[in-house]
């Protein structure tokens, strides 16, 4: 199957290319760029053509010739993992750079890819105490934001679900995080007991070679039913940084 392309206006000034964002499909995504659900990722797209993206999806394993032409990547929601082939060639495409953007809907998939990125993961979701969203300690506002491009003007944004992210060496650095009143529910009691309030990475990113990556421990958060201001202004800024 060919790559499919999703934006065949893109706005753009007098002579200049519009610049490809890849979105993969080829790891078990079920929230899907082309679709208008709810829990799909159209207002994302379309939120990244406005930003002059030419927005593109491959269900091709990535390679260098899969890779050729496009100027950053989006792995979100991947149910399977990549191949070690797949991944060096991602480290390849950053090191030219590429920029690279993954959004965790379950975390084991993705845990090779981010260990190679000197990243890890909680071993649940997490749970917070402040800035909760109805009531549901899953879900709830994320206010600590470190300066980042692609976190440019972003004051807040909220997640329904997320894994906590730690960077492993110097070369990654949290740059979202939840409050210190934050835990994970690690015996699935849903009772706190001997687990440690904390305060967890939300977003980890650094820079590799001439490029760089963005990790988010949620992929909901750009789902269409999840997209309100804040978060709309989150996908903005990340369109801008992937684009630029």
């Amino acid at each position: 199957m060919s790559i499919l392309v999703l934006a065949s206006l893109i706005y753009t000034a007098p002579g200049e290319a519009a610049e490809k964002v890849l979105f993969d499909t080829g790891h078990g995504e079920r929230f899907q760029v082309s679709d208008t659900g709810p829990l799909q990722l159209s207002g994302l797209a379309g939120i990244m053509k406005s930003a002059g993206a030419q927005v593109e999806t491959t269900d091709q394993p990535f390679s260098d010739a899969t890779l050729a032409g496009a100027h950053a990547v989006v792995i979100s929601g991947a149910f399977n993992a990549l191949h070690p082939a797949e991944i060096e060639a991602l480290l390849r495409f950053m090191q030219q750079g590429g920029k690279l953007a993954v959004m965790l809907h379950i975390a084991p998939p993705m845990a090779t890819l981010l260990e190679r990125l000197q990243v890890t993961y909680t071993n649940g979701v997490i749970q917070e105490r402040q800035n909760v969203i109805d009531n549901d300690p899953l879900r709830f506002r994320v206010e600590q934001i470190a300066p980042h491009p692609a976190l440019s003007g972003v004051t807040r944004f909220s997640v329904h679900g997320a894994w906590g992210l730690l960077n492993l060496t110097h070369t990654a650095r949290i740059v979202a995080s939840t409050s210190p009143q934050a835990w994970v529910d690690v015996n699935r009691d849903q009772v706190q007991a001997k687990e440690e309030t904390a305060s967890f990475g939300i977003a980890v990113a650094g820079d590799v070679g001439k490029g760089g990556f963005i990790a988010f421990g949620d992929d909901a958060l750009f789902q269409n039913k999840f997209l309100d201001d804040d978060n709309r202004y989150l996908a903005r800024s990340l369109a801008g940084w992937l684009n630029n």
